[in-house]
């Protein structure tokens, strides 16, 4: 690992290791993994500033693309996610993956379709975990 001249890091060869002992350098408490998900308070979730600010372009192309999804499958209907039309997530974003970049014939971006279908499986996830505990 080396420093810049602009202050910042270059990492070099194992770059988790370096990155890891990196930060445990620059802070007092070592970072410590677990198998189990971290409990965050709501101070902890900045859900406007960590993510909607961060991407508020994107974030309207997923609502775009949610709104043309509704339009296809439930015409005419009220916006809502009709899991029983599509539950394959992780095939359907790699499907728009490989096309990630372009547009999709509907006029939604492959891209935007991909964070779409990467928030339902996230969505799952945590739905699932929830009814296990």
């Amino acid at each position: 690992m080396e420093q810049t001249n602009t202050g910042g890091v270059k990492f070099t060869g194992d770059y988790f290791d370096e990155a890891i002992n990196y930060v445990q350098e620059k802070e007092t408490t070592p970072i410590e993994f677990t198998d189990t998900p971290i409990e965050f308070t709501r101070k902890q979730t900045p859900v406007y500033s960590g993510v909607l600010n961060y991407f508020p372009d994107a974030i309207k192309e997923v609502a775009q693309c949610s709104f043309m999804g509704n339009q296809q499958h439930n015409p005419d209907k009220p916006l809502h996610w009709d899991r029983s039309k599509s539950g394959d997530e992780l095939d359907a974003l790699t499907r728009h993956l490989l096309e990630a970049g372009t547009i999709d014939t509907d006029g939604v971006r492959h891209s935007a379709k991909v964070a779409w279908r990467a928030l339902a499986n996230l969505q799952k996830e945590i739905e699932n975990e929830q009814s296990d505990s």
